[in-house]
């Protein structure tokens, strides 16, 4: 099991799902952390690597499901580390 860390921009993504009152979102995402710390490479995530970027201390970077099939579907993008226990969510966006 991983302790799950929070960028600044995860946090205020968050904080604005919160503010405009998207409960069903907010569930959504409670749901995908839970998998994820439980287990990052759960089939229901559908994770794979995202190759445009990396994070800004060269860890790889990877994009896990929040919704799929819907308009502007969610995606949340993070990363091992720091410590190998943690995995750091990097963002909380829709569908690049």
């Amino acid at each position: 099991m991983h302790n799950l860390v929070y960028t600044p921009e995860a946090k205020s993504n968050l904080a604005d799902l919160k503010k405009q009152g998207q409960i069903k979102k907010l569930k959504k995402i409670k749901l995908t952390l839970e998998k994820l710390q439980e287990n990052s490479r759960h089939p229901g995530l559908h994770t794979h690597k995202y190759k445009s970027f990396k994070s800004n201390n060269g860890e790889e970077i990877f994009q896990s499901y929040i919704e799929n099939k819907t308009p502007g579907a969610f995606r949340m993008f993070w990363h091992y580390g720091p410590d190998q226990t943690e995995i750091t969510i990097v963002a909380i966006t829709p569908h690049p």
